[in-house]
C-alpha cells in the first residue's frame, strides 16, 4: 500500500518553488520556518514567525526571507505592514517565490501593497464563503464540525462519487448509549458513569497527546450528555437544525437526562458516593435555630460489624465540632418530609376565593389593554399622517434636507418604542395569574403529589417548592421538619395565614393585590417608551413548579403599576 508523504504535496512543492528562487538571488539556505495550515488572529500567536525573528536577531548575517506567495505571508493589511516593518528593522528583505516583481523599488512597493489588499479581500472573501456554505450545509442537516465520541466521519460511495457522511461507532457507540441510560436513572453520578463504561471496555482514540490507553474523562463525558447532536439536532448560529445522521438516543431520554443533570446543578450538591432525593435540599434546623447558620445535611452509610448497614442524614457542622444535632436515619426522616408536605396545603375555601378574584381581576384588565391598545393605535396613525407630510414637504423643497431627515428619524423613533409598547399590552395579569393557579393546582393536595413521585421528581419537587428544609429534633427526640418556601408560594402562603377572617374565610382581595396590583384605567394617552411593566422572576413556574426550580425574588412593579405613567403621577 503507497502511503502519502508525510508533510503531503503542498509544503514540498512551496519548499522547491523557495530554493530555486534562492538560487537565483545566489543565496543559500539558513533554516527553514514551517507554517503550519492553522489559523492564529494575532501575530503574536503565530509562533513559527516568532521564532523566526529570534533566529535573525541572532543571525545578523541573513539578508533575506523568502516565502512562497505574500498571501501565504499576511492575511491582511495590518500584519502585512507589520511584520515587514520588523524585517526592515533587521536589515532583512522579504522575498516572493512566486510575485517576482516585488522589491525595493516605488513601483515594487506599490505592487506590494496592492496585493497586501487583494490578499486581505480574497482572505476575508473565503471566510464569508466557508461561513455561508456551513450555515447551508447545518440547515440542511449536514455536521459540520468533527464527529463526537460515538460517531465517524466516513465516506461512502454514491453514483460513482465519494461522498462524506457520518456513521454510528460500531465500538463506542454502544457506550455512549449507555451512559445516557445510566445517568438518567439519577442512581449514578458522572464520575461513577464514567467509571462503569471504562469497566465494559471504552477506551478513547490514542493520539499524540495522549498515546496511553485511556477512559473517557469525566468533563468530555459531561459534554457529552449536554450535547444534542446525540439525539439527533445540529447546532450553528445558536440556531437549531434537525440532522441527517442517525441519533444515538431518543429525545425523551436526553430530555430526561438533561433533567437530571439540571435539578443536580440546582441544588448545588456535590455528589460522591451515596445518593437520596433530597440531598441538597436538606439544613440543619439546630444550627439555623441556634446561631442562623445554613448547613447542609449530608449522608451516611454505616456497616457494623455483622455487616449491616445503616443510612443516616446529619450536619456538616459535626466536622467543624460546633453542632450536635444527633444522627437522624433516613428512613425517619423521608417520613418526616412526606409528612410536612401536608402542612403546606392551601385549603379549599383559600383556592376556591383565589380564583373568583383572579377572574374579576382579569376582567378588569382586559378592559384597561383594550382601551390602551386603541391609543397606542391612534397615536401610530398620526405618526403615519406625519411622515407622510414630511415626505411631501421634502419633495417640494419647503424645508432644508437636514431638518427634515432629523424629523424622519425622530418620528422612527418614536413608532418603534409605540410599535414595542403595543406589542407588550398583551403581556399583563394573565400570565401572573397562570402562575398563580398553577401553584393553587401544586399545592392543593402536595402531600398526595409527593407520594405519587418517584426519586427524582421528588427531588424537582423540593426544589421548586422550597429554599430550604430544615431538620430539627423536639425534646422527645422526635424529628421535625420546617421549611422556607420559594416564591411565589411564600407570598401565596403568607396571604393565607395573615389574611383570615374571623368567619375562617380568606379575605383573598387583600392576598391578590400584595401580588397582582390592580390594573388603572388610562386617564391620558400614555407616554410613548414609559412606564413599568410586570417583571415576574418565577415566570418559569407556568411550565408547572414540579418542572423547573422556583425562586428567590418577589414580584416587581413600578410605581405606577401595570399601565405606563399617566398624568396623573
Amino acid at each position: 500500500m503507497q502511503r502519502s508523504p508525510p508533510e503531503g504535496v503542498s509544503i514540498p512543492a512551496q519548499r522547491e518553488k523557495v530554493e530555486e528562487r534562492g538560487r537565483e538571488l545566489g543565496s543559500s539556505k539558513a533554516a527553514e520556518f514551517v507554517d503550519p495550515g492553522r489559523s492564529a488572529r494575532t501575530i503574536d500567536e503565530r509562533k513559527e514567525f516568532q521564532e523566526m525573528i529570534a533566529y535573525l536577531r541572532e543571525h545578523p548575517n541573513v539578508r533575506y526571507v523568502i516565502v512562497y506567495m505574500l498571501s501565504r505571508f499576511a492575511r491582511n493589511r495590518l500584519d502585512d505592514a507589520s511584520m515587514v516593518a520588523t524585517l526592515e528593522k533587521l536589515g532583512v528583505r522579504l522575498i516572493s517565490a512566486v510575485e517576482k516583481n516585488i522589491d525595493d523599488t516605488p513601483t515594487g512597493r506599490m505592487l506590494h501593497g496592492m496585493l497586501a489588499v487583494i490578499n486581505e479581500y480574497a482572505s476575508s472573501q473565503s471566510a464569508e464563503d466557508v461561513k455561508y456554505k456551513m450555515g447551508q450545509k447545518a440547515k440542511n442537516g449536514g455536521t459540520i464540525t468533527r464527529t463526537p465520541v460515538g460517531y465517524l466521519n466516513t465516506v461512502e460511495i454514491v453514483d460513482g462519487r465519494r461522498v462524506r457522511t457520518v456513521a454510528i461507532d460500531p465500538v463506542r457507540g454502544p457506550f455512549i448509549r449507555l451512559a445516557f441510560e445510566l445517568y438518567a436513572t439519577g442512581e449514578y453520578t458522572v464520575e461513577e458513569v464514567a467509571q462503569e463504561l471504562y469497566d465494559q471496555g471504552l477506551r478513547m482514540p490514542r493520539d499524540a497527546r495522549y498515546p496511553e490507553e485511556r477512559g473517557i474523562s469525566t468533563n468530555r463525558l459531561y459534554v457529552v450528555l449536554r450535547d444534542d447532536y446525540y439525539c439527533g439536532w445540529i447546532t450553528h448560529d445558536d440556531e437549531k437544525y434537525q440532522g441527517r445522521h442517525t441519533p444515538l438516543v431518543a429525545q425523551d431520554l436526553f430530555d430526561h437526562v438533561q433533567m437530571v443533570a439540571s435539578s443536580r446543578n440546582i441544588a448545588r450538591e456535590r455528589r460522591r458516593v451515596h445518593h437520596h432525593e433530597l440531598k441538597g435540599s436538606l439544613f440543619c434546623g439546630s444550627c439555623h435555630r441556634l446561631r442562623g447558620d445554613r448547613r447542609r445535611m449530608i449522608v451516611q452509610h454505616a456497616t457494623n460489624r455483622h455487616g449491616n448497614v445503616y443510612r443516616y442524614f446529619f450536619c456538616n457542622g459535626r466536622f467543624d465540632h460546633i453542632c450536635e444535632l444527633p444522627y437522624a436515619p433516613i428512613e425517619q426522616v423521608e417520613e418526616a418530609v412526606e409528612n410536612h408536605y401536608a402542612t403546606v396545603r392551601f385549603t379549599p375555601e383559600f383556592i376556591a376565593t383565589m380564583r373568583a378574584e383572579l377572574a374579576a381581576m382579569i376582567d378588569e384588565q382586559q378592559s384597561t389593554t383594550k382601551l390602551l391598545q386603541v391609543q397606542l393605535t391612534k397615536q401610530l396613525r398620526a405618526l403615519d399622517t406625519k411622515e407622510s407630510n414630511l415626505i411631501d414637504l421634502a419633495a417640494d423643497n419647503s424645508l432644508p434636507q437636514a431638518k427634515i431627515k432629523a424629523k424622519l428619524r425622530e418620528i422612527t423613533q418614536q413608532r418603534d418604542r409605540l410599535t414595542a409598547r403595543l406589542d407588550d399590552v398583551d403581556e399583563d395579569l394573565s400570565t401572573a395569574a397562570e402562575i398563580v393557579e398553577t401553584c393553587l393546582q401544586l399545592l392543593q393536595d402536595p402531600q398526595a403529589l409527593y407520594r405519587r413521585c418517584n426519586e427524582q421528581q421528588r427531588r424537582q419537587l423540593n426544589q421548586a417548592l422550597f429554599e430550604a428544609l430544615y431538620i430539627d429534633e423536639d425534646l422527645n427526640g422526635d424529628i421535625q421538619v420546617s421549611h422556607r418556601l420559594k416564591e411565589p408560594f411564600g407570598i401565596l402562603h403568607a396571604a393565607q395565614s395573615q389574611h383570615q377572617a374571623a368567619t375562617g374565610r380568606p379575605e383573598a382581595t387583600a392576598s391578590l393585590r400584595a401580588i397582582l396590583p390592580t390594573p388603572k384605567r388610562q386617564s391620558a394617552p400614555p407616554q410613548p417608551g414609559k412606564g413599568a411593566g410586570l417583571q415576574l422572576t418565577g415566570a418559569a413556574l407556568v411550565g408547572g413548579p414540579w418542572k423547573v426550580p422556583g425562586s428567590n425574588e418577589l414580584l416587581m412593579v413600578g410605581d405606577t403599576g401595570f399601565e405606563p405613567v399617566t398624568s396623573s403621577v
